[in-house]
Order: structure tokens, then sequence, then C-alpha cells
């Protein structure tokens, strides 16, 4: 069976599927390691930011998830981890860090990769439509192994169009140094797309030179070295990692000095 999707995956399309499959390969040995979590995401982000917490910003969010939640079961869609094939939505602490991010920091310019269903780009699509400021640009490339899936793409998001949002189709690995090129430079950095240390690491790396002085990223799903060796080497003003909201797994959140 694997071979088979792995054949009809070349036919459809060659070159980002061998572009995709060291990150299958190089998964296998990404070992988990241990970190220093902070289990309630909303005050160790909002501490690390210097916001006041409780947060006013958190109903409006909870308004939003609850819509997202209400739009995927309309179209008879699970909402969760490992609800998209092999891939998981976010969840409401990835989804309230980027909230309260835009929010309080009102980005302009905003990059994520990885839509999946589109949760985390509604909810800051939807923020950035409060503050009535900023774009999202989104790289995805479907799971190229799941055909069956890639008509669920961005569900969450109405319509699957957005006034603030481009969405850039294809690997991070083939669209992130190009898209990065083309901004010049970002307020804000989501990652969201393969969860390998490689990839990981790639992605880091491209949207921390591109980040502007005091700007944010998100990175979900920290369980292996990559965030942790990132943070040593590029030392970030600050920098924390938080259990999700649903407590299966960890973000990691650095943000750039100012100077």
């Amino acid at each position: 069976m694997r071979l088979g999707r792995g054949v009809r995956a070349l036919v459809a399309d060659p070159f980002e599927t061998l572009l995709y499959v060291p990150e299958v390969v190089t998964r296998q040995f990404d070992a988990a390691v241990s970190y220093d979590v902070a289990e309630e995401w909303g005050p160790a982000f909002h501490d690390l930011l210097d916001l006041p917490w409780p947060c006013p910003e958190l109903d409006g969010l909870h308004a939003v998830w609850a819509e997202i939640g209400t739009r995927l079961e309309d179209q008879g869609l699970a909402f969760g981890r490992f609800t998209y094939g092999d891939y998981s939505d976010a969840d409401a602490g990835l989804g309230g860090a980027a909230w309260c991010a835009v929010r309080h920091l009102c980005p302009d310019v905003v990059v994520e990769t990885g839509v999946a269903r589109g949760a985390t780009s509604q909810v800051i699509l939807e923020a950035m439509s409060r503050n009535g400021a900023g774009r999202l640009w989104s790289i995805d490339l479907p799971h190229p192994f799941a055909p069956e899936f890639h008509a669920e793409t961005a569900a969450a998001v109405p319509g699957r169009k957005h006034e603030r949002w481009t969405y850039v189709h294809g690997s991070s690995r083939r669209r992130l140094p190009g898209l990065l090129a083309q901004l010049g430079e970002i307020d804000m950095f989501v990652h969201d797309s393969l969860h390998t240390s490689r990839n990981m690491s790639f992605e880091m790396h491209q949207a921390w030179r591109k980040l502007r002085a005091g700007g944010l990223m998100l990175v979900d799903d920290v369980y292996n070295k990559a965030f942790r060796d990132f943070v040593n080497e590029v030392r970030p003003e600050a920098s924390a990692v938080c259990r999700s909201a649903d407590g299966t797994w960890m973000f990691g959140i650095a943000r750039k000095s100012l100077i």
C-alpha cells in the first residue's frame, strides 16, 4: 500500500515527492529530548511578552475557536489530533498563542508553514481582521502520500479565501526561501509543517534571518532537538516551551532581541 501511494505521489508531483523523501527517512532518527515545560501556556506566554494576565483577548479567541469547530463539523470533519491523515489540527494552546500575539503585537507580515484544515490560519486571519491590519502568507504542501485528504485543506477558513491571506502551495523547502526574499522582513513566523528535526531547523533558521527585531516565532510540536539547538545557537531575547492545551505535545516560543 505504501509503495503504491509513493508511486502515485511521484507521478502526480515528482519534484515535491523527492524533496519529501529525506524527511521521511530522517524522521526515523528523531529522538525525543527533555525540555523545561511551562504547563500553563497562557501565563508563560504573556509573561514572556510582558503582557497582562489574565488576558482580556481570550474571550474573542474562544468564540473564534468554537466557530472553527462548528464549521468543520458542518462539513463532516473531526477537529483535533490526527484527524487529517498523519497530521493534526492546531490545538487551542498554539491557537491561543497565535491569537494573542496578533492581537497584542499587531504584526503586518506573518508567515506560516503548514495549513492542514486551517485552524491556525483562521485564528490569525480573524485576529488581523479585528486589528484592521496585517497579512498572512501560508506555505503548505498537502500530504503527498494521502491525496484523499487534499480536499479538506483550509476547510476552517470560510470559502477557503480571505482578503488578508495568500496561500502558497508547495513545500517550505521549495517555497520558503523565495517568499522570505520577496517579503524582505517579517514580523511573526509560525512553524506547523513537518516536525522533523531537519525540516524544523531549516525553517527556523530561514525565518529568523528575516524576522525583524522584536519579532516573534511560534514552533509547534517541539519534541525533538531542533528547537533546543536553535535556541542555543541564536540566543533569542526570550524563549519558552509550553504545554499544548490538550496536554499531548508542546510548542516553542522565541522572541528576537530589539537590539
